[in-house]
């Protein structure tokens, strides 16, 4: 009796592993098609992945529909392997190009990619078929850029505007300044496709810097326009900045405190000069980083009006891209720049909101100690450090000349004073010109309205 239910066990084990196995062979193949992603142009690239498990393809086949016409992209029966590539066992990847280069009779407009694959069922008993589709675009022309706005200067470390005119208005556009982009924004209520872009000179790019407008579509296609009337050089002063063990002692442990991301420890030995320096390169360049990854949380309207505030009464004590050479005991020991004004007043004195934004910052930021950044839109913001305490939240709505903090020391700051810059995409700029009501009437408010 023991033994025949211990075989009627096995039985019903057995029964379950192979309609386990069954199940496993039971599915038809799977299908990715990875690129395109969205449209073609006179270049273009197809990736599928087709995978047939514990089998292999009986068939496999890629066409382009377009127009009632169907192109021949891909098929295992009898053709050509090029462009297939032996993942694994079951798995294969097919790529090639499908462009108006390598495919002739491709047009623009509406096509479909359609992948169809075949493998047999357990014990060949019946065929198991998949497809997959996708529908793209076929762009065959480029883009069109207009430039709308007039008289475009530039200083060296300093921003400016451009409204132009990109078709079709689904294209990405904007500024491009050497390698860096600034995107452009729609204007509220306009032509869809007329934007404007908020764009720099950075401090250290050379004046030659090529500076062009672009437009360009999920196609590969671009066009590019250049519109700069001139650039303007502006010397940027040079300090020497002394330093003494009261100063390094009283802000190293702090800032070391809130900044895991260097990974020292503080000093036992009383040598506080090493974690300093580490604190005035490699944190300040991490401290950039972030301060850059706040240009994705931009709204895309503008919902500043006028000059920026400057903080009232308040004695320039260092200006942008002031060149410091630090010297410790008579001998040199870093190099770096100053990206903003420090501005002082007295102690604890009330910052407010240099213009109309939205608050994504209300936070310690390394050598900025506790940080305010207000984002105005279109990719300009403003950001005070060294404060003493807050005023505000992120999230908090903000109008101009409203109190966000008080005046401090915190971070590496060396008395109390407010530390002010402007950011174009992220990219700190002179806020001078921000400052400026005559900037902001001539390279801002004209350029709109003209071009409404």
């Amino acid at each position: 009796m023991l033994r025949r239910l211990a075989a009627l066990v096995v039985l019903a084990a057995l029964a379950v592993g192979g309609a386990y196995v069954l199940a496993g062979r039971g599915a038809p193949p799977r299908i990715t098609i990875g690129k395109p992603d969205r449209a073609v142009g006179q270049i273009g690239s197809l990736e599928v992945t087709a995978e047939a498990p514990n089998a292999r393809f009986t068939s496999l086949a890629i066409v382009l529909e377009q127009s009632g016409r169907t192109i021949p992209l891909f098929t295992l029966e009898g053709g050509s392997k090029t462009g297939l590539t032996q993942i694994d066992r079951n798995r294969v990847m097919i790529s090639r190009p499908i462009g108006k280069q390598s495919l002739p009779d491709l047009q623009a407009g509406a096509a479909r990619i359609v992948v169809t694959a075949a493998r047999p069922s357990f014990l060949n008993l019946r065929t198991l078929s998949a497809s997959a589709s996708k529908d793209i675009q076929v762009r065959l022309e480029p883009p069109r850029i207009t430039i709308v706005s007039t008289h475009h200067y530039l200083n060296h470390g300093g921003s400016e505007m451009v409204v132009y005119r990109a078709t079709p208005p689904d294209v990405a556009s904007g500024v491009r300044v050497g390698e860096i982009e600034y995107p452009g924004f729609a204007l509220k209520g306009a032509d869809p496709s007329l934007k404007t872009a908020f764009f720099a000179l950075l401090y250290d790019q050379d004046l030659n810097t090529r500076i062009q407008a672009f437009a360009h579509d999920d196609a590969g296609n671009e066009t590019k326009a250049s519109f700069v009337d001139n650039v303007f050089d502006k010397p940027f002063k040079k300090s020497r900045i002394e330093l003494d063990d009261a100063f390094v002692g009283r802000v190293v442990p702090e800032i070391l405190e809130h900044s895991p991301e260097l990974k020292l420890p503080a000093p036992s030995d009383g040598d506080m000069l090493p974690a300093f320096l580490k604190i005035n390169g490699e944190l300040r360049r991490l401290n950039a980083d972030r301060i850059a990854a706040f240009a994705s949380k931009t709204a895309p309207a503008r919902m500043w009006d006028g000059p920026f505030v400057q903080l009232g009464n308040s004695q320039v004590e260092a200006r942008f891209a002031d060149h410091r050479t630090y010297f410790y005991k008579g001998q040199e020991v870093d190099r770096q720049v100053h990206l903003g004004f420090d501005l002082a007043v007295t102690s604890r004195i009330a910052v407010v909101a240099a213009n109309a934004g939205t608050v994504v910052n209300a936070s310690w930021l390394g050598i900025y100690g506790n940080c305010v950044i207000i984002d105005h839109g279109m990719g300009v913001q403003s950001l005070y450090g060294h404060l003493s305490s807050f005023d505000v939240k992120v999230g908090d709505t903000v109008a101009r000349g409203q109190t966000i903090g008080r005046s401090g020391m915190t971070g590496l700051a060396g008395g109390d004073h407010l530390h002010f810059t402007m950011l174009v995409a992220g990219h700190m700029v002179t806020p001078v010109e921000w400052w400026d009501p005559h900037w902001i009437a001539d390279r801002v408010d004209r350029k709109l309205n003209e071009a409404r």
